[in-house]
């Protein structure tokens, strides 16, 4: 398989750049790399989750796939009585949000590195935020749905965005086996928001 942002330690050449994105209009600046996703901007996926997710300020947060940090940053800055957990496999991406975090001032975060939510077996959360790796293949995908109902508590919702064509419908198939109610949120470009309940 060729290296993608699923990598453990990615071995493409660092290439550090800072960009600024506004998310639910605040201002944001992150430092990117090489190795990661979306490195050149926050992607319309990531941003159509991001402004369609609604939790309680005091709400226990997981952002799994954290990449540098957009989602599980702005979930910070929501959930601003809360705190949220942040993982991620990439450890580039990890070092990454750690300097995110801290440079956007933002505390109540933790980053762990964890294989879809193997570090999280014992916590459970209100929120679980996911833009899943697509490229790391539908079982993993379906692995992250599955750990998330796990770790959810009862009442629970996994917000999940994933664009049509790549396979947004067995996403939905797979979300409808496994929470009591699932429904479509938003649609925009040909992505999908998905809230799953518990």
């Amino acid at each position: 398989m060729s290296e993608h942002y699923y990598s453990e330690k990615p071995t493409v050449c660092s290439d550090r750049h800072v960009i600024e994105a506004t998310l639910r209009g605040k201002t944001y600046k992150f430092t990117t790399d090489a190795g990661v996703f979306s490195k050149k901007g926050v992607d319309f996926g990531s941003k159509l989750l991001i402004e369609s997710m609604e939790f309680e300020d005091n709400a226990r947060v997981l952002d799994v796939g954290c990449g540098y940090g957009p989602i599980g940053l702005s979930a910070a800055t929501i959930a601003v009585n809360g705190f949220v957990t942040m993982i991620d496999m990439n450890q580039r991406a990890l070092e990454l949000v750690r300097m995110n975090a801290a440079a956007n001032g933002i505390m109540n975060v933790k980053v762990l590195q964890s294989d879809a939510l193997a570090a999280v077996k014992q916590e459970q959360f209100d929120v679980v935020l996911t833009n899943p790796p697509i490229r790391a293949g539908k079982e993993t995908v379906h692995r992250i749905f599955t750990e998330a109902r796990e770790a959810l508590v009862p009442g629970g919702t996994l917000w999940v965005v994933i664009q049509k064509k790549q396979g947004s419908p067995s996403a939905y198939a797979k979300l409808e086996e496994l929470f009591e109610r699932v429904e479509e949120v938003t649609k925009d470009k040909g992505y999908r928001i998905f809230k799953a309940e518990k």
